[in-house]
């Protein structure tokens, strides 16, 4: 006997919002992408909070326009961008958690900071995986709430599983966890990859020089407007595409490509963003400036240790 139980149902759908648990790996093989929250650093606070484990599936919300209906109580986090929610009409504390009881309401309207929220419900949002993982990919027509790869719309109900009781709420994520999306980020970049074959002009530009967020920018990429990067190679087969790989095109603006991105690409690229870094740039909006930062992948490793290890 299922012990799912309907958790949130959907008064107003925003532009985007969506189930994703960690992701879909081990199917690239088969041209499927990996899905999974485009902040995985707010994602994961707002499964902590919660009281779920890794891989909990948490809704996230691109750019507020939600209103949802709480159906059963329950305890909730939310954590990420500041999208002006509020729980029947009261400021939504983010970064900790709280009780919500059956008929309230919760909405999310417009950004004041950073662009996407991440809901997360005590015991985790429940649907149907799809090889292997709930995470929606809108492209691919896969995964999400009912495993088609659709937004939420209007009048869509999303299950929440029974959780067990643990000690009263109102546990916070400790303060230096929290981002201010109101800074100009720097963002970590593993060199890599065809990195050898850009001139040094354009090598001290990456790393010296400001960028800024293009207004071409979703779950798949972001277009970075900045100095003319030059790369040596005209020609290039294919590639494999992991997470965060920053590709540079014939106009010589790079491309962070992001969950959503295709499996495969033949531009050269300097290289790749850390996971932490793709979940910065994801709270970024069009005209944000940023800056580079080359590290080693020991050092990368280090900050994403110290990440998983402040969760437990």
């Amino acid at each position: 006997m299922s012990d799912n139980k309907p958790g949130l149902r959907v008064l107003r759908a925003g532009p985007l919002a969506m189930l994703q648990d960690a992701g879909r790996f081990g199917v690239r093989r088969l041209g499927v992408t990996q899905g999974g929250p485009a902040d995985l650093h707010a994602w994961a606070w707002a499964n902590r909070l919660a009281g779920n484990g890794w891989g909990a599936a948490a809704l996230e919300v691109a750019l507020g326009g939600l209103t949802l209906e709480v159906l059963c109580d329950s305890r909730i986090a939310v954590c990420g961008a500041d999208l002006d929610a509020t729980l029947d009409d009261a400021p939504l504390p983010l970064w900790r958690d709280l009780s919500v009881k059956r008929g309230q309401l919760l909405r999310f309207q417009q950004p004041a900071s950073g662009l996407r929220a991440y809901l997360a419900v005590a015991g985790g949002f429940q649907a149907e995986p799809v090889l292997g993982s709930v995470a929606c990919v809108v492209r691919e027509g896969l995964g999400g709430h009912d495993g088609t790869g659709r937004p939420l719309a209007e009048g869509d109900e999303l299950c929440v599983r029974a959780a067990a009781p643990r000690r009263a709420t109102g546990h916070e994520a400790p303060a230096g966890t929290r981002p201010d999306y109101c800074t100009a980020p720097t963002l970590s970049l593993i060199p890599g990859a065809q990195v050898a074959e850009f001139d040094g002009a354009s090598l001290y530009a990456a790393f010296n020089r400001p960028w800024q967020v293009d207004e071409r920018a979703d779950r798949m990429g972001v277009r970075l407007r900045g100095p003319v990067l030059r790369c040596n190679l005209t020609r290039m087969i294919s590639e494999g595409l992991g997470l965060g790989a920053l590709q540079v095109p014939t106009d010589g603006q790079p491309i962070a490509l992001l969950n959503d991105r295709q499996t495969i690409g033949g531009y050269p690229r300097l290289g790749a963003l850390t996971p932490l870094a793709c979940a910065r740039l994801a709270q970024c909006s069009p005209g944000t400036r940023l800056r580079l930062k080359a590290v080693s992948a020991e050092a990368a490793l280090g900050d994403y240790r110290r990440f998983r290890r402040a969760l437990r």
